[in-house]
């Protein structure tokens, strides 16, 4: 019984910076922003957190600084497509490549390492357990809350489905789509700031490891939904721990290659989204400029 408790452990924690991004993704997406940039995001506010914390000491200053860090490129993509009506895939594209790019060249400056952020000690690091999970459930059970029942919510709902039905009440549209932007970056800022100061001890290049993309993908099977993209954030988890659990070790005597294994998130990803029965469509003014 011992493996079946670290496994769930496993899967909560690596769950965690999942959900966040997710939840983040889902609200920009039924803001009406196709959100790609999730994984840019990501690594973003990961690099940003360590970097503080590397600096101050402070695991509490690395974590302010990742969840800044987050919103910033939030409102950056949200004012990009919104009122430059950029392309929202073109320009999260864009973004990630941006990021790809930018941040070995701030490691390098700040550190002398383009690859990676000094380790951090304990006390530069968050020891929150599967606390950061359970903060990611809840905010699941607020966000669904939220978005049927608020006047928040119903004005995300409108902007991503018929603008001009806020023009009509005097709202404006694109404030709204900025708004959700920057608090979708701030959560993923959040998923950062776990993958960096919880998960890691530091930041270390392309640490997402193409989190961003699963959780669009987990968006997606949720039907923008908050808890079906919840268990698509766990489905994709439980293969990514059974991944870590398989390697160097064989399948009925058969040696299978690391490599091989570490793609079981992606197969997953991909298996649920092709067996996914149900059709869905998103929002319907996604990626439509005001």
């Amino acid at each position: 019984m011992d493996w079946l408790i670290a496994y769930i452990e496993s899967v909560m924690r690596l769950a965690a910076p999942l959900m966040f991004a997710a939840m983040g993704g889902l609200i920009s997406e039924r803001a009406g922003l196709a959100n790609i940039a999730l994984e840019g995001k990501l690594l973003v506010s990961a690099f940003a957190a360590a970097a503080v914390a590397a600096s101050t000491g402070s695991a509490e200053w690395g974590l302010v600084a990742g969840v800044v860090a987050g919103a910033m490129s939030g409102w950056i993509f949200g004012a990009s497509t919104v009122w430059l009506k950029a392309d929202h895939i073109v320009m999260g594209t864009a973004f990630n490549l941006l990021v790809v790019g930018v941040i070995p060249t701030l490691g390098k400056a700040w550190f002398g390492s383009s690859g990676s952020t000094p380790a951090l000690g304990t006390e530069a690091r968050l020891q929150a357990g599967v606390g950061f999970f359970i903060a990611g459930v809840a905010l699941v059970l607020i966000l669904n809350e939220a978005l049927r029942r608020t006047r928040w919510g119903l004005r995300v709902h409108s902007a991503g489905e018929s603008p001009n039905a806020l023009l009509v009440q005097g709202v404006s549209p694109r404030r709204v789509r900025i708004g959700a932007a920057c608090v979708a970056g701030a959560l993923a800022g959040l998923g950062g700031v776990i993958l960096s100061l919880v998960q890691g001890s530091g930041y270390v290049r392309d640490m997402a490891g193409g989190r961003g993309y699963l959780a669009l993908a987990a968006i997606i099977f949720g039907a923008w939904k908050p808890y079906p993209t919840l268990a698509a954030c766990l489905i994709f988890a439980a293969a990514d721990s059974a991944q870590m659990l398989l390697q160097g070790k064989s399948v009925f005597d058969i040696s299978v290659p690391a490599s091989l294994i570490q793609t079981l998130p992606f197969i997953a990803t991909l298996t649920i989204l092709a067996l996914r029965r149900k059709r869905v469509s998103a929002p319907r003014a996604i990626n439509q400029p005001l």
